[in-house]
């Protein structure tokens, strides 16, 4: 096909509904191999071809003017629920306890719906669209991306989505579950002043937006008491030759207060590789209070939020979005400290 017959053709479509004989045409393809690629039948299709759909797909824009349609005629009983796939989590979001507890209560409440669950984790936020709309989905729960990604997905995706801890500057048409991330830092900061520590340490790998937020809680708590922060690298292997690098200073606070259960836990098992006890030498808080943290030793005390009613509150929400009600919700949950055995007494 000549250069200026493809751009003339391209100039129809733009005037109408793309449709799949559209893509299959431009392509050479049968209209049923670009049917299978977009339902996600490409198990008997190269990745060559299936690469080429889904980008010419997306420059004649078929998925968000589909989105719209489903959203009005849609009857698939699913629920669609992403995660952000980031790079700190090494390729296992889905065994990060926090994470794991949130899928657990959401399968069981989008149950109890009448819903199914189907997952799907992702580091690239049009990944969402395509995901919500090829599975013709009724709804979706949005977990880990940034506020600017939610505002690009609310803007390109007709299909109702509620987002889980969410940090916006303006929420715009979002409905989002948050907790009192400030609250939580604070309870942690507080404790340790009543079990008599006047230096301790924050670990985050961030120092803006919900990690922020609880680090200031804490900060706050802790009074004149000697605070510092240390900002942890991404990458597993990293953070290991950090906590290598910086483990003289670690040890020269009595406690150490993680913004996530996930650090507090990788934190305490190379303290105790390399011979320092918790909490005899130095004492330990996480945040999220996942499954593991009762099976720690010692079991850690962290600051609990409740995943069961954060689930509740988003199936409450998508029904609504569903009705037609234009929710700009925003849940703030509350948290309380869990009291184990990580923390000792001064």
């Amino acid at each position: 096909r000549l250069p200026g017959q493809r751009r003339e053709k391209k100039s129809r479509m733009g005037e109408r509904r793309v449709r799949i004989a559209d893509i299959a045409g431009e392509l050479g393809l049968s209209t049923a191999t670009v049917s299978n690629v977009i339902h996600g039948k490409t198990k008997k299709i190269s990745d060559e071809t299936v690469k080429r759909v889904q980008t010419l797909l997306e420059e004649r824009q078929y998925i968000p003017s589909m989105a719209g349609l489903l959203l009005a005629q849609n009857d698939s009983r699913i629920i669609g629920v992403v995660v952000n796939n980031h790079e700190k989590y090494g390729g296992k979001v889905l065994e990060d306890g926090f994470i794991a507890s949130s899928l657990n209560c959401l399968s069981e409440e989008i149950e109890r719906a009448g819903y199914f669950m189907m997952v799907k984790t992702t580091k690239d936020c049009k990944e969402i669209v395509r995901f919500g709309s090829m599975w013709n989905m009724e709804g979706l729960v949005v977990i880990g991306f940034c506020g600017q990604d939610y505002q690009k997905l609310r803007e390109s995706m007709h299909i109702p989505f509620v987002v889980y801890d969410g940090f916006f500057t303006e929420r715009g048409r979002l409905a989002n579950i948050t907790i009192d991330n400030y609250d939580g830092g604070f309870q942690a900061g507080s404790y340790l002043r009543e079990m008599g520590h006047k230096k301790a340490l924050c670990i985050a790998d961030n120092g803006i937006c919900m990690d922020q937020e609880r680090y200031e809680g804490f900060l706050s708590a802790m009074g004149e008491a000697h605070t510092e922060r240390m900002i942890l690298p991404m990458e597993e292997e990293s953070r290991r030759r950090f906590y290598t690098e910086n483990l003289e200073k670690i040890r020269s606070f009595t406690a150490v207060f993680a913004v996530s259960d996930y650090y507090a836990l990788e934190l305490m098992n190379y303290l105790r590789a390399q011979g320092t006890a918790v909490p005899d030498e130095i004492s330990l808080i996480g945040f999220d209070d996942s499954p593991l943290c009762r099976q720690a030793y010692p079991p850690l005390t962290t600051i609990r939020q409740d995943s069961r009613r954060r689930a509740e509150e988003a199936i409450r929400i998508l029904k609504e979005l569903k009705q037609g009600n234009c929710l700009q919700e925003r849940v703030v949950l509350p948290v309380r400290l869990v009291e184990r055995e990580s923390v000792r007494r001064l």
